[in-house]
């Protein structure tokens, strides 16, 4: 990229802005970055093993920002929703941009749920535009970074799901092939010894059973991986208590999402009832709801959803509440390499960074839809190139989006 001006900060001043990905390549713009106004805001979503939301957000400068929403019914009709309040303003004021989405969404649920998904879609994006305009990494818009690299954690699955011995042994392929150091393994998982999971209660062999995944997951990497488990809010507060007693013996990293979510003090109870580190902040939304967790002391570690609870700064402040309280972040994620590598900038930029999510290991094209690597040997290494530091590939998002979606128009 080559600028040539004399003042940022003055609206006024004459530069020249190149962006070097291929979405701006060789446009020119003789005005400041206070003069770019947004043209338009499109969505593709894609197939893969969650229907993921693309966003695209245009500017008469040329320059174009990709974000990402966390998937859901109605996230791309509730972007189109908001085109007009977006269309016209200055990209650079991500924050007034984001309230105001707030303030104009409030009648249609912007404290929680899929408004908010929809707005955090729209605010990573405007991420990746002015890092753009103001030829920055991402991460320098959140205030800096603490670390070049950030840790993932591979969510594993097996088709033997509940049997201790696979489970084990798809910890050890993973570890040694694909080279993490960090997974995640489900304990929500058929025993065969269930009466009625309706009422969330855990009979004594159902916890054997699940103890028995996690002695033997642990065991097999043990000094090599952490490995953590999820519950998936399945079981009542009383079971989530006994099953949380049972892994104390065991190197478990964190236990997810015991009981649902809706009840603060449940999950408080069962957190303070324990030694086994609980997590817990993806189905809770924005900064009130995750304040209320760790105010209250109601998780050992603190799990949003970046492309679903706000979105990059939204999950910034997150975390420096949680800092108040001496809790790590590990950020739940289930998105493509867009939102990945945006939840990647953000754990760069927040001291308490513990780890980001990867769900999608079995995918064999995950990594196609951009044209940089991502992951590599279970850690992201976070670009210096400007906005999040990835572009698209067009033809392998044609390839895979949704049947009936549009690709993004590239006039």
């Amino acid at each position: 990229m080559t600028k040539d001006y004399t003042d940022l900060h003055d609206p006024n001043a004459e530069y020249t802005m190149r962006n070097l990905s291929s979405d701006t390549m060789g446009v020119t713009n003789d005005r400041g970055p206070r003069d770019v106004e947004i043209t338009d805001i499109q969505t593709t979503m894609i197939d893969g093993n969650f229907p993921w939301t693309l966003v695209r957000i245009y500017t008469d400068a040329g320059v174009t920002g990709t974000g990402e929403a966390y998937w859901g019914a109605g996230v791309p009709e509730l972007i189109e929703r908001m085109k007009p309040f977006l269309v016209g303003e200055n990209p650079l004021d991500i924050d007034r941009l984001y309230e105001h989405l707030i303030q104009k969404m409030s009648g249609e649920g912007s404290v929680e749920g899929v408004t908010v998904t929809a707005i955090s879609g729209i605010e990573v994006a405007l991420h990746d535009l002015a890092g753009k305009i103001l030829d920055v990494p991402a991460y320098q818009l959140l205030g800096g970074k603490y670390r070049d690299e950030v840790r993932v954690y591979c969510d594993c699955h097996t088709e033997e799901e509940a049997d201790a011995d696979a489970c084990a042994d798809e910890a050890e392929r993973v570890v040694e092939e694909l080279g993490y150091d960090a997974l995640k393994f489900d304990l929500d998982v058929p025993s065969g010894l269930e009466k009625d999971r309706a009422n969330r209660h855990l009979r004594p062999g159902e916890i054997r059973h699940k103890a028995e995944i996690v002695e033997k997951v642990t065991e097999r990497v043990k000094d090599v991986a952490d490995v953590a488990f999820d519950c998936h809010w399945t079981f009542s507060g009383g079971s989530g208590k006994r099953l949380a007693a049972a892994l104390e013996e065991y190197d478990v990293w964190w236990l997810e999402d015991p009981v649902p979510p809706e009840n603060l003090e449940v999950q408080e109870e069962v957190t303070k009832s324990t030694i086994t580190p609980i997590t817990a902040g993806e189905n809770r939304y924005r900064v009130t709801e995750h304040r209320r967790l760790i105010e209250s002391q109601a998780v050992d570690i603190i799990a949003p959803d970046m492309p679903k609870v706000g979105g990059m700064r939204e999950t910034r402040k997150i975390a420096d509440i949680a800092n108040q309280y001496y809790l790590p972040v590990a950020m739940h994620n289930v998105s493509s390499p867009v939102a990945t590598m945006a939840s990647a900038h953000v754990g760069a930029a927040i001291s308490n960074s513990l780890a980001v999510e990867y769900h999608s290991y079995e995918l064999g094209w995950w990594e196609d839809l951009v044209e940089e690597d991502v992951i590599v040997n279970g850690s992201i290494t976070i670009p210096e190139e400007p906005g999040l530091g990835i572009t698209l590939d067009m033809d392998a998002v044609e390839e895979h989006k949704v049947d009936g979606e549009t690709v993004f128009d590239e006039a």
